[in-house]
């Protein structure tokens, strides 16, 4: 990784004691009403959006991942990079939708999963169920767990223990990695 990536991982995490207290967002109060956002999130897709799914695995050659994604995009999914942060217009993202894999398009969270961390990447509070792997990261000498999308292994981001509640987690997401599909989308 970049030195530019580490010191980002670095700041992100060094935020983490004072994140629960600065989310804006009106979260789910109970577990229960979170694993409704969970299987609910189908609701959110425009009318006639198709969406592949987890188990329909998708492979490429490092050709064909080159020629499908931006340079960014590639560094970021295929390199486990990290965006600058602020850099994505996604942070900001208002209306309601899914946000899907950049690489592949598997929706992996809803805009009611989204808070506002201020950490200058999207971070959510859960995610839609099975999309993501987990690994270990030592990266920066402690442990993190690095998250990559099930269907085309792309690296999205790393989760940390200092979300909101219900949950206390925040995935802390690449933008790059994102597209946004909005509800209110013409088909």
């Amino acid at each position: 990784m970049k030195r530019r990536g580490l010191l980002q991982g670095i700041l992100a995490s060094g935020l983490a004691a004072a994140l629960p207290a600065r989310a804006q967002k009106t979260l789910p109060a109970d577990t229960k009403a979170v694993e409704a956002l969970q299987r609910g999130w189908r609701e959110l897709l425009a009318p006639g959006v198709a969406v592949p799914a987890p188990d329909s695995r998708l492979d490429l050659t490092e050709a064909e991942w080159r020629k499908r994604l931006s340079k960014m995009a590639y560094y970021v999914l295929r390199e486990e990079g990290t965006e600058a942060a602020g850099t994505s217009a996604l942070n900001n993202e208002p209306r309601a939708g899914i946000f899907a894999c950049a690489g592949c398009g598997l929706p992996l969270f809803t805009s009611a999963m989204k808070y506002e961390s201020h950490t200058g990447w999207p971070s959510f509070f859960t995610t839609i169920p099975g999309v993501f792997g987990t690994k270990t990261d030592y990266l920066l000498l402690l442990p993190r767990t690095e998250y990559h999308c099930v269907r085309c292994g792309g690296h999205h981001g790393h989760v940390f223990d200092d979300g909101p509640r219900p949950t206390g987690k925040r995935w802390c997401n690449n933008g790059v990695a994102l597209k946004f599909l909005p509800k209110d989308a013409q088909a």
